[in-house]
């Protein structure tokens, strides 16, 4: 495979690979995507099993009970499993992070059309590593992939960036303890820490393609003004010496790594003390009234 995104990676916080996937391989993943969504809207609450999640809200946007997102859903999916360690994605990964990889995020986004909740801020997912003294070389040996499952342009609210601007480090954007979705303005943001808001880059994506940005490289995405939804996997990756307990492994010495018996520690801290099933039965929308975490054992 042509190595270039390490150079656009490493010079701009982000790369795009262009037909990454195949017309056949990226339409089996919609597919079995529609089946993740499916079986999310099952709850009527934000559900977790382990590092299985399901975000399940009522949008006041669209009047709907949407899944907006979904976490290791690798669990229940044996396409989606096998698709974050195949061969394609050891091929991209292993110029970055070398032949041992662990994987600290599997993610399913949708941007349902109308919805309230479809925007979100500026922001670098370094914020999003509560225990950064159990890693090391986060600015380098840590990324993130964003593949399409549909076109994605700025009417459904494709990913935005703001090239070069990984290299300052973390900036702490979008830190003022507001939700990091909603329709609030980014180029006041962007401003406050000495960006101008025409360096954003909006990007096009055709199904199949591959995003790769940095965990310091400043992103968000608009609304979903469109009729349809917008769908992207995120997957995110860390050189497996750096990340020494934390994270499933993806690939080591080059080879496939098979999900285990249980679920490893990733981004869910509480794994070992509160692995549930259990809701959340509070949102953390603004029409939210109440506030803290309720958790309701699921049947």
């Amino acid at each position: 495979m042509n190595t270039q995104h390490v150079v656009e990676l490493r010079e701009n916080g982000y790369a795009v690979i262009r037909g990454f996937l195949d017309k056949d391989e990226v339409a089996e993943l919609r597919r079995e995507s529609e089946k993740v969504y499916a079986e999310g809207l099952k709850h009527h609450a934000t559900y977790r099993d382990g590092n299985l999640y399901f975000e399940v809200i009522n949008d006041p946007g669209n009047g709907r009970r949407t899944v907006p997102q979904a976490h290791w859903f690798s669990w229940i999916n044996p396409v989606f499993e096998a698709a974050r360690r195949s061969q394609k994605m050891f091929e991209v990964l292993a110029p970055l992070l070398g032949p041992d990889i662990k994987q600290m995020a599997n993610q399913l986004h949708w941007k349902a059309p109308g919805g309230k909740y479809t925007y979100y801020r500026m922001h670098q997912d370094v914020r999003f590593r509560t225990r950064p003294e159990l890693f090391a070389n986060l600015d380098r040996y840590s990324l993130n992939t964003g593949l399409a499952l549909n076109r994605q342009d700025a009417s459904n609210g494709a990913l935005k960036v703001v090239p070069g601007h990984h290299r300052r480090g973390y900036l702490g954007l979008s830190e003022d303890g507001g939700i990091m979705v909603g329709n609030v303005e980014q180029g006041s943001e962007l401003k406050a820490v000495g960006i101008d808001p025409s360096e954003v880059v909006q990007l096009e994506m055709e199904p199949g393609d591959l995003a790769l940005w940095t965990l310091f490289t400043i992103h968000g995405s608009g609304p979903n003004v469109s009729t349809e939804p917008r769908i992207l996997q995120i997957d995110s990756y860390v050189r497996a010496e750096d990340s020494p307990e934390r994270g499933e492994w993806a690939f080591r010495d080059g080879r496939s790594i098979p999900l285990g018996a249980e679920p490893e520690i990733c981004k869910y801290e509480q794994l070992r003390e509160n692995p549930g099933p259990f809701y959340v039965e509070e949102e953390w929308t603004d029409e939210a009234k109440t506030s803290g975490e309720k958790l309701k054992a699921a049947g």
